[in-house]
């Protein structure tokens, strides 16, 4: 009763034990975010499901194509979704340890005893017992079938503190998968921008080229017939020359940028290499993405989740490295059946076995447990840093892509103004000429600065483009899931 009733009590101590986890609990850390942006205009904020499809605003069905390819096959993508499946897989590594590790064994082995040995147990060879003694110079065969069985209790909850680690590294890499996701889906926005910019510029620049070519001649004629001198003539082949030497470097911006979408949908540089069948420039200004609050970029930008991530990560790193300063315990078993005939192999007296436990106390090993402690809290710091410098950094974005925005805007109204203006000054230079008022130089001179304030247009249309795109990735738009944050926790 007394051997009975201690065993009990040690196996309920045990149980008790076994419930504990040393090392820190995480908890998630609590950042002080400003009430709202500086750069904001008041609006409310854009919904998930907006913002989630952003490029929709702009009421581009090509942009849309383009992106919704990019997300479906970008590389880079597909190489974060190869990421994910390798933490779900070191995820359940994780979990595995912590179960009864069980191997099964079979085994045939032929034995012959020297004739000038001292005789030895048949079967000892074999790794099990058997029974009698075996004569000097016999031979015998040793048929084995058994099973290894192991178990290290996790007293102090090392293995729980790996599964932590291991499930919080799988929430970063879900994380850094939608972060890549609305990094690809920006960068498809940011060089499609530049590529239609580039083709709208590339038409002025012509339009330019003719303009310059044409009053070169007519200036050529009038110092062909002695009405003016050829120094003005040569002022104006050096301008036309430097006009047409805009196109060669727009024609290659064009080409580059087209590359780049290939290489971004993931088939290729050369894929859109017969064009694309881009729309008239739009004025950018109709598209708005309110920026909201910024409490919520912490639930929606992905970079901020997988930090927070790894700082759960590594929080729990610090209790695997305490609990490898506490004793370990495992349990094992090995029962075989062993015997020297095959027909007596599955008798009960061939049963064999081997039990026991190890106990694993680290005294003394100069510092390295304790040491690998201090490097897991520093490494938990250093995770700590980087998810406050993460939120820093998604409200510089926010705040740098507002400033920019309410600047081109600024720009754009100024140029506008003033495109109004230069286009009734060539109207009214083109009917004077038509009176006879006016020469036709005077209505190519006003056409030159129209197409100058048109060039300027063009640039600041795209940089308003460009900046919008940078605003909504930089709220965390552009992952599908963001339309339903809820269903989006890892």
């Amino acid at each position: 009763m007394t051997r009975g009733w201690g065993r009990t009590g040690w196996l309920c101590a045990l149980a008790a034990v076994s419930g504990c986890s040393v090392g820190p609990d995480y908890r998630q850390p609590q950042i002080g975010v400003p009430a709202a942006y500086m750069e904001a205009n008041g609006a409310a904020g854009v919904s998930d499901a907006e913002l989630a499809a952003w490029w929709q605003k702009f009421n581009d069905p090509t942009l849309s194509n383009l992106i919704e390819r990019a997300l479906a096959q970008n590389l880079d993508v597909e190489a974060a979704v190869a990421r994910i499946r390798e933490a779900r897989a070191l995820e359940r590594a994780a979990g595995a340890a912590a179960s009864p590790q069980l191997g099964g064994d079979a085994s045939v082995t032929r034995q012959r005893i020297s004739e000038n040995a001292i005789p030895i147990p048949p079967g000892s060879g074999g790794g099990g017992s058997g029974g009698g003694f075996g004569l000097a110079g016999s031979e015998f065969t040793t048929f084995r079938l058994g099973f290894d069985a192991s178990w290290e209790l996790d007293l102090f909850g090392r293995n729980r503190r790996e599964r932590e680690a291991a499930a919080a590294r799988t929430g970063a890499a879900i994380w850094n998968r939608r972060d890549t996701q609305m990094s690809v889906a920006a960068d498809v926005a940011r060089v499609y921008f530049r590529l239609r910019s580039a083709r709208e510029r590339y038409r002025n620049a012509e339009a330019e080229a003719a303009r310059a070519t044409r009053l070169e001649r007519l200036f050529a004629a009038r110092a062909a017939g002695g009405l003016i001198n050829g120094e003005e003539v040569r002022r104006l082949q050096y301008e036309r020359s430097v006009t047409a030497a805009a196109l060669p470097p727009i024609r290659a911006e064009i080409a580059t940028q087209t590359h780049a979408l290939g290489v971004l949908i993931g088939v290729g540089p050369t894929a859109f290499s017969s064009g694309l069948d881009l729309p008239p420039a739009e004025t950018p200004e109709s598209v708005q993405i309110p920026p909201g609050l910024p409490s919520d970029l912490l639930r929606r930008r992905p970079d901020i989740r997988a930090a927070e991530r790894e700082l759960a990560a590594a929080t729990a790193d610090i209790g695997v490295a305490v609990a490898d300063l506490y004793p370990r315990i495992s349990l094992t078993a090995a029962p075989a059946l062993v015997s020297t005939a095959l027909g007596s192999l599955l008798e009960w007296g061939s049963r064999a076995f081997t039990a026991g436990a190890a106990l694993d106390w680290p005294l003394f090993d100069g510092g390295r447990r304790r040491a690998s402690v201090e490097v897991r809290t520093a490494r938990q710091e250093q995770a700590m840093t980087a998810y406050r410098k993460a939120v820093l950094t998604a409200l510089q974005d926010v705040e740098d892509a507002l400033s920019r925005i309410e600047g081109e805007r600024g720009r754009l109204q100024q140029l506008e103004g003033a495109l109004i203006a230069a286009r009734a000054a060539e109207q009214l230079a083109d009917t004077r000429f038509r009176g006879g008022l006016v020469t036709y130089a005077d209505v190519l001179i006003a056409q030159g600065r129209r197409l100058s304030l048109e060039k300027q247009l063009i640039e600041a249309r795209g940089a308003l483009a460009l900046d919008t795109a940078a605003l909504a990735k930089a709220l965390g738009g552009g992952w599908p899931e963001a339309a339903s944050l809820e269903e989006a926790q890892p």
